[in-house]
């Protein structure tokens, strides 16, 4: 099993490419499905058995490539994803609702594709309504893509999105042209197939794309469990809140990406509360070595303190950050760092800070 010996990085960008390749072949197994029945997918050179065979195999080869993106996210432990999460969709701490879409698609695709293998005992009837699914399919694993992927702003990926709902557009626009359905149905699909790919476009470009994104999609957590706990412990509780600290020790490692760089930070913790600290930067290099923060991702373990904690850098300036984490019951802390960083061993030392938030 060579895969579990892979280095955290090779994890990352195995998830980042297959979670892209999914894409287009999962684009790939909608148009084939769409136009299929038809005869613009069925002629003497192509027939449509021919037709039938490619769009069952690249559905198979969508699921295996899937199942490599599963895979590596999990065992990439920079963020705490568990086996069961990629099945259960919201069954995550960690992004719940961005990932439990992920979870939502690979769960219809796997239903899409084990009722292909029994359609003779479903019967014809019930196999084409449960395959309306793949309609669903498509959008909900492009909104997952949108609110997890660490690409989603590099020009390449937006360009492989924009293709993957032209082509799924003008599919499904072309099927319903050519259909049978009823004038009003007919006009009613239209205005669904216009208005879904809008819909992803408008999301996209009022969060995702815009700068911040990584932080509100980094913690939703906090969001859904945080906020009113908080207000209840800080009416009813008179102590004051844990703090502690640690000297760092650890290594900077830095790569170059699509339109930025990747920074990693894999420091321990020693001292009164020993563990590990890691930090993922993206961002665009600066003039003097800085970068353009765009997102971040910290974790932060520590057997005193409980669960993981997970969240993102709320501010950078030089080598001196602040960051946010919390476990899924809300706990967390605002840590502070200050760094020394070697720029020629890649070697980090300094102090983190941390305060529990109320």
């Amino acid at each position: 099993m060579t895969i579990f010996a892979l280095s955290s990085q090779t994890y990352w960008y195995l998830t980042r490419s297959t979670g892209a390749v999914a894409l287009l072949l999962l684009t790939a197994v909608v148009v084939l499905g769409t136009l299929s029945p038809m005869r613009v997918a069925g002629t003497e050179r192509w027939p449509r058995f021919a037709v039938g065979a490619l769009h069952r195999d690249l559905s198979l080869l969508a699921l295996a490539v899937l199942v490599v993106h599963i895979v590596t996210s999990v065992l990439d432990t920079f963020a705490p994803i568990g086996w069961l999460d990629a099945i259960i969709p919201l069954h995550s701490a960690y992004r719940p609702l961005w990932l439990g879409l992920g979870a939502l698609a690979f769960d219809l695709l796997l239903a899409l594709i084990i009722t292909s293998l029994v359609r003779r005992r479903l019967g014809y009837e019930r196999w084409q309504k449960i395959h309306w699914l793949a309609y669903a399919c498509w959008p909900i694993a492009v909104l997952h893509g949108l609110g997890t992927g660490s690409d989603t702003n590099a020009a390449w990926l937006e360009w492989i999105t924009v293709g993957c709902g032209a082509a799924v557009l003008v599919a499904v626009v072309v099927r319903i042209n050519r259909g049978r359905t009823q004038p009003q149905a007919r006009a009613g699909w239209l205005a669904l197939s216009l208005l879904t790919p809008l819909g992803i476009a408008i999301f996209a470009l009022a969060g995702p794309l815009r700068s911040g994104w990584a932080a509100k999609a980094g913690t939703p957590t906090t969001d859904l469990h945080g906020g009113a706990r908080r207000t209840t412990v800080a009416a009813v509780s008179t102590t004051a809140p844990h703090t502690f600290s640690a000297k760092l020790q650890g290594s900077l490692t830095r790569h170059s990406a699509t339109g930025g760089a990747l920074v990693d930070l894999a420091l321990s913790l020693r001292g009164a509360t020993p563990g590990t600290l890691r930090i993922r930067l993206a961002g665009k290099p600066i003039g003097g070595g800085g970068l353009s923060l765009i997102g971040s991702q910290v974790d932060l373990s520590a057997p005193r303190l409980g669960p993981v904690l997970a969240g993102t850098v709320v501010s950078l300036s030089g080598a001196r950050f602040r960051a946010r984490v919390r476990q899924s019951t809300g706990a967390g802390y605002d840590l502070t760092a200050n760094l020394d960083i070697n720029p020629a061993s890649g070697a980090v030392s300094g102090r983190l800070d941390a305060v529990e938030l109320r």
